[in-house]
């Protein structure tokens, strides 16, 4: 079969790992846009006529894109976990099929979480500023965390990725796993972890993780009376998405000891521009969106995100369909 036959899928980065890549190649005629991070109007620019789209960043797909894709696109898959970025009724409602990739970096998600949790609760970037700074030393009182032994860890949250950093943290000796969410689920029953309020994680954990999707209900959701009702001892981690906790709140939180200390790999905004408040902050851990950044992990992505368009224009189901 000739390449001018096969279905045209644009890929949105050159920096796709190669085994997405080659697997496309099998079935495909693949256009890569040739920038690591392509612009919208790049995208939109070379987007007409294609059979699909592998999304390689968090590009909008809204009824802008789907308008200028035309009725050649019959899937859109991005190479992520989160897909706020898509329009799901409205691409489904054109009856293009939607794919993602979770669970091939859950685990790697969850690495990141335990990381900043123990970073954060044993202060190591403070303590990095003070041997910077010349000011070490030591005493039975200096630079003291918190200890995860005993503690109760609530889990904002509990899909696959919060399943993985329970799994994860259970060796620590960790007093109790709590975790709220729309309603209690069995893998937190199997997991030995409790299904509590919303208030009642807030008051009661020592260390908070957020987990869950951006939606509607938790945008902003982590704003001042969120902190106020929080342990002035506890640590906040989020792996999740930047815009689930007011950025105002947080910094006032942390410059105010409202909570102990942070650690994220997401922010808002992202990246965080040089000299913002939350990276001139002692007790915040920050890195830069790392969270599923292991070659192994991004390799599993790639892979899965092809595999969802194969099996899409193939007719067949998707792999991880929304």
């Amino acid at each position: 079969m000739s390449l001018s036959t096969l279905p045209r899928v644009l890929v949105t980065s050159n920096e796709v790992p190669a085994v997405g890549i080659d697997l496309l190649r099998t079935k495909c005629n693949v256009t890569i846009i040739p920038e690591s991070v392509s612009k919208r109007e790049q995208v939109l620019q070379a987007l007409p006529g294609h059979d699909a789209v592998f999304l390689a960043g968090h590009h909008i797909v809204n009824s802008e894109f789907l308008d200028i894709a035309g009725p050649n696109l019959k899937v859109v898959s991005t190479m992520s976990a989160g897909y706020d970025h898509l329009d799901v009724p409205e691409i489904k409602k054109r009856g293009i099929k939607v794919g993602h990739t979770p669970v091939v970096l859950s685990a790697a998600v969850a690495e990141m979480a335990v990381l900043l949790l123990l970073s954060a609760a044993r202060r190591a970037h403070e303590g990095r500023i003070k041997l910077e700074q010349g000011h070490s030393k030591s005493g039975p009182q200096w630079l003291l965390g918190q200890d995860l032994r005993d503690s109760t860890v609530g889990i904002f949250g509990l899909g696959n990725i919060g399943q993985e950093i329970v799994k994860r943290l259970k060796g620590f000796e960790v007093g109790r796993f709590i975790y709220t969410g729309h309603s209690r689920k069995k893998a937190g029953d199997e997991l030995g972890a409790i299904f509590v309020p919303q208030d009642e994680l807030l008051e009661n954990s020592d260390f908070l993780i957020i987990a869950a999707p951006l939606t509607n209900e938790t945008q902003g959701l982590f704003n001042d009376s969120v902190f106020d009702k929080m342990k002035k001892t506890a640590v906040l981690v989020n792996i999740s998405r930047g815009q689930i906790v007011n950025t105002d709140s947080l910094v006032k939180a942390l410059r105010n000891k409202k909570i102990f200390a942070a650690g994220l790999d997401v922010t808002d905004p992202e990246p965080l521009p040089p000299g913002h408040d939350l990276l001139e902050l002692p007790n915040v851990e920050i890195v830069p969106h790392l969270g599923s950044a292991t070659i192994k992990t991004r390799n599993d992505m790639s892979l899965t995100t092809a595999q969802n368009i194969i099996n899409g224009l193939e007719g067949r189901p998707l792999v991880y369909a929304l």
